[in-house]
């Protein structure tokens, strides 16, 4: 069931969303090659508790971190940890969810290592243009899925994988709640948007074949054929004429 957020619970989204940009730009601000995901993964935390929030993925179904930390071919999930250490030409995506006072935010970003390719900084730069491309039809008396067609039109028309595993999906009171929001698909079907819907939209692309696997540890997923993923994702609320993004921190660029 698909639950219309009350302008009071709006709010205290407003919050945990910018509880999990800042973790986002603490983390950013931290990446170079030499550091590891687990270094990555206290600074997160810290900043989340540091903002009263608890760390949405920590515990989540097991999930032993605060933070997903996906290098290069890992697609979604990567678990930080003290072995791995990020080096030049690396690309990492950071994916961080905060729960403030019974409400989550979550989003997450893909950023580069020092200095990376250039077809890897192409695959970056569209997976968050595919985002805005679907955003585009965020507004009431849409579909659901024009949002994702227009995610998978986009994405595809470079030849990328767009992945089929993992969605995108409503946010509020709970981590994942419904509509799941696939980023392909035919428009013109689904749920109409209505105010008062909150999203996590997430493009999830892949450089080669959209297939992935998950390794043997139930978290990791890799691309099938070991070439670089991207995720760029963000919480959402529908409005009387369109959207707001609920996370981004102050200065943040968001338009592409």
């Amino acid at each position: 069931m698909i639950t219309l957020k009350s302008d009071r619970e709006i709010e205290l989204m407003r919050e945990a969303g910018r509880i999990t940009a800042y973790a986002h730009l603490k983390v950013k601000e931290a990446i170079r090659p030499g550091i590891s995901t687990y270094e990555l993964d206290k600074i997160a935390y810290e900043a989340i508790v540091s903002q009263g929030a608890i760390p949405s993925f920590l515990n989540y179904n097991g999930y032993p971190a605060s933070i997903c930390a996906s290098i290069n071919e890992v697609v979604v999930h990567g678990i930080p940890n003290k072995k791995t250490i990020l080096k030049n030409g690396d690309i990492i995506s950071i994916d961080i969810g905060a729960i403030y006072r019974g409400y989550h935010g979550d989003a997450a970003r893909t950023h580069y290592v020092g200095e990376v390719k250039e077809e890897i900084k192409l695959l970056v730069e569209r997976t968050k243009q595919s985002f805005y491309e679907g955003l585009k039809f965020a507004k009431p008396g849409n579909r659901l899925s024009d949002i994702s067609h227009a995610i998978g039109n986009y994405a595809a028309s470079f030849g990328y994988g767009v992945v089929r595993d993992f969605t995108g999906h409503g946010i509020g009171r709970n981590l994942h709640e419904d509509p799941a929001i696939p980023n392909y698909g035919e428009e013109g079907h689904g749920p109409i948007l209505k105010k008062g819907m909150t999203l996590a939209i997430e493009p999830i692309i892949n450089l080669g074949t959209y297939r992935v696997k998950v390794l043997s540890d139930g978290w990791t997923t890799t691309t099938l054929d070991k070439k670089p993923s991207a995720h760029y994702e963000n919480t959402i609320v529908i409005t009387d004429e369109g959207y707001e993004i609920l996370t981004k921190y102050e200065g943040e660029e968001i338009d592409v």
